[in-house]
């Protein structure tokens, strides 16, 4: 029986993201969100999570995101337990981040596409976040189409 562990979350980012590479080259970066919701009597409660985004989505995430932006993220659930130095055994539930997107309620955007990789997304592809800001086709006038190209 298979269970389907997604989960989207819209929050604000509580620090900037940190952005590192594992041994073999893969991007990783972490964040944390802040959720905030109204409780049984009228009080704010709000709820911490840490974020953890892979690969070309990590240094993404890591030039786009800042502390205090609401942004919109689509993952699933993990937990991690670890041992302190002292023995105690700790554990923690954190999202990993397939999608990270800004939320447009309270703010707007800007969207510049990166340069496609051959990589997969699976290592560093050197800068990252480069690219030209693709301009819109002029009004009743069809787009050029590339049959390589992603849809988004």
């Amino acid at each position: 029986m298979a269970f389907d562990n997604t989960v989207t979350v819209v929050g604000n980012v509580t620090r900037d993201p940190e952005l590192r590479f594992t041994p073999g080259g893969a991007a990783v970066a972490n964040f944390g969100l802040a959720w905030n919701r109204k409780g049984r009597d009228g009080e704010e409660v709000v709820s911490f999570f840490d974020v953890t985004a892979w690969n070309q989505l990590a240094e993404n995430a890591s030039e786009s995101l800042a502390k205090g932006m609401r942004v919109v993220i689509y993952g699933r659930l993990d937990q991690r337990s670890w041992e302190t130095q002292d023995g105690d055994r700790r554990s923690k539930v954190e999202i990993v981040a397939d999608e990270i997107a800004p939320s447009l309620r309270w703010a707007t955007a800007e969207v510049t596409r990166n340069p496609r990789s051959d990589g997969g997304g699976g290592g560093f592809s050197g800068g990252g976040g480069g690219g030209q800001a693709q301009s819109r086709p002029v009004a009743n006038e069809a787009p050029a189409y590339d049959p390589n190209e992603e849809p988004f």
